[in-house]
């Protein structure tokens, strides 16, 4: 075998099994598959990114495929909750599951938010993402 193909092969391999880690990842570090929780808890948390410019604050969600009617949005103490469920396609339930990395069923998502007051400037559904705007008030 040459060196080159020796070099790809192995480079194959290593990229084999960083997706197999992630995947192991995703399945195990987060919240779901829990026997000890309770039958309505949570099983998944989306993915967020916050972005901070002067006193507004954009928070936004990942939700492809979560109905906007089923997202609930709120403030504990300094905490901003998105939680919702996203259900798995009715024409799927009659199938049989063969690959299934996509999370379903309830989501929570709890975001530290800065100390101050701050009030909701906006919140809207955009590209299967759950856009939040607050503004900081004191």
């Amino acid at each position: 075998m040459r060196s080159r193909d020796l070099h790809n092969a192995m480079w194959a391999q290593a990229l084999e099994l960083l997706d197999r880690a992630d995947r192991l990842h995703r399945h195990f570090f987060h919240p779901g598959g829990r026997t000890d929780a309770a039958p309505d808890a949570p099983s998944w948390e989306p993915p967020i990114d916050v972005l901070e410019a002067g006193d507004d604050y954009w928070i936004l969600v990942a939700l492809p495929g979560v109905e906007p009617a089923r997202i609930r949005v709120r403030f504990d103490a300094t905490t901003l909750v998105v939680a919702g469920e996203r259900s798995l396609p009715a024409r799927c339930h009659a199938g049989a599951i063969r690959r299934l990395e996509i999370p379903y069923g309830r989501f929570e998502r709890r975001i530290a938010i800065p100390w101050g007051d701050f009030e909701l400037r906006e919140e809207r559904v955009e590209n299967g993402c759950l856009l939040i705007g607050l503004r900081r008030l004191s």
